[in-house]
């Protein structure tokens, strides 16, 4: 009843805090089950730590938005790169010995990236919003906050932290999540990637309203496989629908060389996003150009 007093900002926090819908992850592999109920614990504890007074006020003081679809389209190299910053992985473990985010995220900047993914989930990828914050510090760049995404609060914390732009992974969110998840990022001035693996998931996603950025991860969540042909298959599959609708396509996984970033961009990418095999490079910055094919230097 007191949601009348409130600002619309908080009463549309408030209503996506009282319901909760259940997340089907069964036929995803048991490291992702185990990653999104762990999502739930943490997203339990935000709802008890938070109150919507200092969340109202970190908002207020969040950076400017940067407007992460436009940069990305507007970038003079095709496909245009999103350059990721990834600290581990449970496959992996530390990625890199000598991990300094922001010089990573420079490097990229130097070399030609567009923008920066910054992947912040804590408990199984060592991330956190420490990282992105030191980022947004530093660089320029519009920047992605990649999180498991289940509940509108991790959406809050993400602007308020300077995110430009917020990853929604369709395989762990219901129709009805997809939807109003995509009204409050939109909401809040940012742009969602809404990542698809599979083309029943593209179907699903192409039914949301206001859909603007998808994501083709060639990685199969069901045995980890990459496939860069998953790509190509799916933008054939529904090329004529992404083009009516202005969609911008994002191809993820499994791209190492300028061939691979030719494949994909032939096949309808518009951009890509690349990250532990720049990371694990020595020079990230002549990586990058070697990738985009500017190694001469401006």
């Amino acid at each position: 009843m007191f949601s009348a007093f409130l600002s619309p900002q908080s009463q549309i926090f408030l209503r996506f805090m009282i319901y909760s819908s259940a997340v089907n992850t069964t036929p995803l592999q048991p490291i992702i089950r185990e990653i999104v109920w762990q999502k739930k614990q943490e997203v339990a504890q935000l709802h008890q730590q938070m109150s919507l007074a200092s969340l109202q006020r970190q908002l207020i003081a969040a950076p400017k938005v940067r407007d992460f679809l436009t940069t990305l389209q507007q970038c003079p190299y095709r496909p245009s790169l999103i350059a990721e910053v990834q600290k581990g992985s449970p496959s992996h473990g530390s990625i890199r010995a000598d991990f300094d985010p922001v010089a990573i995220a420079k490097a990229s900047e130097r070399g030609g990236a567009a923008c920066i993914s910054v992947v912040t989930e804590a408990s199984f990828f060592d991330g956190g919003f420490k990282i992105l914050n030191a980022i947004r510090q530093r660089v320029a760049l519009p920047l992605l906050f990649k999180e498991f995404i289940i509940d509108p609060c991790q959406i809050y914390l993400a602007r308020a932290a300077g995110a430009d732009a917020v990853l929604l992974i369709a395989a762990i969110l219901t129709d009805r999540e997809l939807q109003d998840f995509l009204r409050v990022i939109h909401y809040l001035g940012m742009n969602a990637l809404v990542e698809i693996h599979t083309l029943a998931e593209l179907d699903r996603v192409l039914k949301l309203n206001d859909i603007r950025l998808i994501g083709i991860n060639n990685q199969n969540l069901q045995d980890f496989t990459i496939d860069i042909s998953t790509t190509q298959n799916l933008l054939t599959a529904r090329k004529s629908q992404l083009l009516s609708l202005g969609v911008t396509v994002v191809s993820e996984s499994g791209l190492y060389a300028h061939t691979d970033l030719s494949l994909v961009a032939e096949a309808g990418a518009n951009a890509v996003l690349v990250g532990e095999s720049l990371i694990k490079e020595n020079d990230i910055e002549q990586a990058v150009r070697h990738l985009l094919k500017r190694d001469t230097p401006n």
